[in-house]
C-alpha cells in the first residue's frame, strides 16, 4: 500500500489483454476475523466469506489472458497471515507482481493515509514509533520472503514506484512482457498517478470523542435534522484540525526511520540482487531517480530473486 498499487492497476486494467476485478481490493485472501477488526468496508463487500461472491468480480473477463485483482492487505504481514497459502490453495498457478517505493516515503504516507481515512489522532513520529505496523509494511524482503517459501522467484515480477514514475513505457513494456502480453501496448492515462495527498488534510482532534459520536450509528439518525452548515463546521472545525502535510516537520521521523530502511533495503537488495539508488531518502547524498540502464532487463526481474527460508 502508499506505492503506487492504484495507478499500477489502473495501467494494467487498460490493457486490452487484462482485466481487473472492480473493486480494486476484494481482499479475499485474509481472515476474515482479522479484516472487519480493522478494515469494516471490504468486509462487509462479503468476498473473504464467499467465493462465488468473489468469482463473480470476474464473470466479465471474457477472453482476458490476465484475470487480476490488487488487495495490498495481501502483503502486510504480520498483521495479515498465511495469505500466499490461501492464495495457492485457489490458484496454485498464480502469479504476483509487487510494487515497492522509498521505505521512509512509504511510511509517511501510509501515517496520512490514516490520518485521512482512520482516524490517527497521534503525531507522526508517535504513531510509527509506537504502531508497528507503519514499519511492516515497508519491510519488503520480510513480506517477499513469505512468498518465496512456496513459489519460485520468476513467479513474482518486482518493481519500484519510482521506476514506473521516470520511465512507465519502459516498465509497462517489460511488465506486459511478462505477463506473456503485448508489451507495446500503451495506456491512455501513462503518466498521471492516482491517490495523490493534498494540500490540506483534516485530523482528528484528540481524545477524539466527537469525531466517533459523529461517525457512530447513534448519530446517523439525528444528523439530518441538523443544520448542513452546522454538520459542517463540526466535522472541520471541532471534530477535525485543519493540517498542511508539507509543512510537518518529518526530520525526527526520517531520523527514526533512517537506519532500520538502510539495513532492510540492503537485506532486500541481497533477496533481488540489485540496489536502490531511486529511494533517495536512504542516500547519504540524495541522488537522482532512476534512469533508464540502471534497471535491469525483463527476464532478470523475477528470475534473480532468491530463495529464502526465513
Amino acid at each position: 500500500m502508499k506505492s503506487g498499487t492504484t495507478y499500477l492497476s489502473g495501467l494494467l486494467a487498460a490493457h486490452p489483454s487484462v482485466f481487473m476485478s472492480s473493486p480494486k481490493e476484494p481482499c479475499r485472501f485474509v481472515d476474515p476475523k482479522v479484516l472487519r477488526r480493522q478494515w469494516p468496508w471490504p468486509w462487509e463487500q462479503g468476498f473473504c466469506r464467499s467465493e462465488a461472491r468473489y468469482l463473480a468480480l470476474f464473470a466479465a473477463a471474457g477472453d482476458a489472458r490476465v484475470i487480476a485483482e490488487a488487495s495490498t492487505v495481501y502483503s502486510q504481514a504480520p498483521l495479515y497471515a498465511q495469505v500466499p497459502e490461501r492464495i495457492l490453495e485457489f490458484n496454485p498457478r498464480a502469479r504476483f507482481i509487487y510494487i515497492m517505493r522509498d521505505p521512509v516515503e512509504r511510511t509517511i504516507s501510509h501515517y496520512w493515509h490514516r490520518v485521512r481515512g482512520w482516524g490517527e489522532r497521534r503525531g507522526m513520529l508517535e504513531a510509527i514509533r509506537e504502531h508497528s505496523h507503519y514499519r511492516e509494511v515497508s519491510h519488503y524482503a520480510r513480506q517477499l520472503q513469505l512468498y518465496l517459501r512456496h513459489v519460485a522467484g520468476e513467479r513474482i515480477y518486482t518493481l519500484t514506484y519510482e521506476e514506473l514514475l521516470a520511465d512507465p513505457a519502459l516498465q509497462l513494456s517489460r511488465l506486459y512482457a511478462w505477463l506473456g502480453i503485448d508489451p507495446a501496448f500503451r495506456p491512455p492515462r501513462i503518466g498521471i498517478p492516482d491517490n495523490v495527498l493534498p494540500p490540506v488534510v483534516h485530523q482528528v482532534r484528540s481524545p477524539g470523542l466527537l469525531d466517533f459520536v459523529r461517525r457512530s450509528g447513534i448519530f446517523r439518525p439525528i444528523a439530518p435534522l441538523l443544520p448542513r452548515a452546522l454538520r459542517r463546521f463540526a466535522a472541520a472545525h471541532i471534530a477535525t484540525r485543519r493540517v498542511l502535510p508539507a509543512e510537518v516537520d518529518t526530520a525526527e521521523v526520517r531520523a527514526l526511520l533512517g537506519a532500520e530502511c538502510r539495513r532492510q533495503t540492503e537485506e532486500l537488495g541481497r533477496l533481488l540482487g540489485r540496489e536502490f539508488p531511486e529511494w533517495t531518502s536512504l542516500q547519504a547524498t540524495p541522488v537522482a531517480t532512476a534512469v533508464r540502464g540502471q534497471i535491469p532487463p525483463v527476464h532478470e526481474r523475477s528470475v534473480r530473486i532468491a530463495r529464502a527460508d526465513s
